[in-house]
This record gives structure tokens, C-alpha cells and sequence, in this order.
């Protein structure tokens, strides 16, 4: 006969195993909430983009980044961190406006021999090309579902020529039906030139923001994701822009700072977006 201890030893395995087993019952007849309040294209269904776009979510933003160095001290990917980001924000206040997947691959430069970020391990390019018809393709593909305004943003500098000239082929293509291309060039300027004349009226200088990499790039990461930093390297000055990638001053870059450029950035280009749609027809 069993004792009386290992009797009560079964009965507790037995009890705790009908546990588990009535609990992954119980959790498996509740239903699961989609995440449907999602702007990002990525995070849907079909049918829930299906159903955005009956509900009058026309407007569709495809958002451009770059995998390129930014000094020993930010990730490789922090234009396609911001760009993201910020497309998001801009998505929410727009209404009515989902986000494509962030374009990752950019001319960067030549490859071989390298030239510009190139010349930094980490860094890809891509011909001008092939960038070009990435961004036709996926404005296609958007269009043939049903978005009538497709916006171009991008976080960086060496391509904005070509978003511009993409949108301008596809508006020609398009000529005669209801669907327009729209490359917003305030999303770049509110992120250089008015973010860096916000800096300047604080007293900072242009040593400071740098070109890249500088205070005024460094801000911006730290408002869209402080992760991506490597602050003990950000406080270290950095060696001449040759050796090190980084243009400006990060030293005193700050959170609070980026913050006035991340706020320009969405108000500005939520404000050419909603001038672009208004006069598409």
C-alpha cells in the first residue's frame, strides 16, 4: 500500500497538472484582440488594411532611412530608426494615413573604391537605380490597393533629389486617375535647417550642431530612441571628421533638445501633407 505522504505527493502533482491543463483551456477560448489601432502597414492584416482603406485611410507614407555610419558613438540605423519613428507620429496626427515599411537600402556612395560613409564598416549603398525603382515599385503596389496619396519622407540627405524625381515619373504615369505621388521636401528641411536655427537661437553654435553626427543629430536620436546612443562615447570629442565620421559637437546633445527638432519635423510635414492632399485633384 502506498503511504500516506506519497498518496498526498500524487494527489498534488495530479491537481497541479489539471491546473495548468483547465487554465491553457480557459486561456485558449478567450479571444485575441488584434492590434488594429496600428499605423504601421507591417503590424495589419489584408483585411485590416482592406478595411482601413474602405474607412477612408487613403493616404499611405512611405518613410526613407539609410544604413550609414554615425560616429563610434550612434547605430548604423539611425535613419531608418527616426524615419520610422517620426512617420508614425506624423501618420497619427494626419487620421486616416498608414505607414509603409522604412526604405533601409540608399545610395550611400561608391563601394569600390569607397567614398563618403562608404569608407566606415557597417555602411551599405546601392546604385541610384535600383533605389529608384524600389521606391516606383512599392508606390505601384500602394496604388494598386486603393491609396490615392502616396507620400515620399526622407531622413537623409543624398537621396532627396531622387524622391523627388520618382514622385514627378509616377504623377506623369498616373495622369488621369485619382492617385498622386507626393514628395514632401519639408520633412528634410524641418530636420536640418529649421532644427539646426532653433539650436542657433539657443545659443548654440555651428561647431556644436555639426553636419552629421553633431549635437543636432545626436538630439534627435535621443528623442526617438536613446538606445541607439553610446553615451560614454557621445561625451568623448570626437577625432577629426576623417577618422571619426562625426561632424559637429555631440557632447551636449540632449533628449530635450531633439525634442524641438522631432516636434518641427512632424508639425512641418503634417502641414505640406495636408496642403499636398488638399490640391491632388
Amino acid at each position: 500500500m502506498l503511504s500516506e505522504d506519497t498518496a498526498l505527493a500524487g494527489f498534488t502533482v495530479l491537481f497541479r497538472s489539471c491546473a495548468v491543463v483547465l487554465i491553457a483551456c480557459l486561456l485558449g477560448s478567450l479571444p485575441v484582440q488584434a492590434a488594429t489601432d496600428s499605423v504601421q502597414l507591417d503590424e495589419l492584416t489584408w483585411t485590416e488594411v482592406r478595411d482601413a482603406l474602405r474607412s477612408g485611410a487613403t493616404t499611405v507614407i512611405i518613410p526613407v532611412g539609410g544604413s550609414e555610419q554615425n560616429g563610434p558613438h550612434m547605430a548604423l540605423g539611425k535613419h531608418n530608426f527616426r524615419a520610422g519613428a517620426l512617420a508614425a507620429r506624423i501618420a497619427a496626427k494626419l487620421g486616416n494615413t498608414l505607414v509603409a515599411p522604412v526604405v533601409a537600402y540608399v545610395p550611400e556612395g561608391r563601394i569600390s573604391p569607397p567614398s563618403g560613409h562608404m569608407r566606415f564598416p557597417g555602411t551599405l549603398s546601392v546604385p541610384e537605380d535600383a533605389f529608384a525603382a524600389i521606391l516606383a515599385g512599392a508606390s505601384r503596389s500602394l496604388k494598386q490597393h486603393g491609396f490615392l496619396d502616396i507620400v515620399l519622407i526622407g531622413d537623409s540627405g543624398n537621396y532627396q533629389d531622387i524622391l523627388k524625381d520618382v514622385a514627378l515619373r509616377l504623377n506623369r504615369e498616373w495622369a488621369g486617375s485619382t492617385t498622386r505621388a507626393h514628395y514632401v521636401a519639408a520633412y528634410y528641411r524641418a530636420a536640418t535647417d529649421e532644427f539646426a536655427q532653433a539650436l542657433r537661437s539657443r545659443g548654440l553654435s555651428e561647431a556644436q550642431i555639426g553636419r552629421h553626427a553633431g549635437l543636432a543629430d545626436t538630439s534627435l536620436m535621443l528623442a526617438v530612441d536613446p538606445a541607439r546612443i553610446r553615451t560614454e562615447l557621445m561625451r568623448t570629442a570626437p577625432g577629426p571628421e576623417a577618422s571619426s565620421g562625426v561632424s559637429g559637437e555631440p557632447s551636449q546633445s540632449s533628449a530635450a533638445l531633439g525634442g524641438i527638432g522631432t516636434d518641427l519635423i512632424v508639425d512641418r510635414t503634417v502641414q505640406a501633407i495636408r496642403a499636398a492632399t488638399a490640391n491632388r485633384r
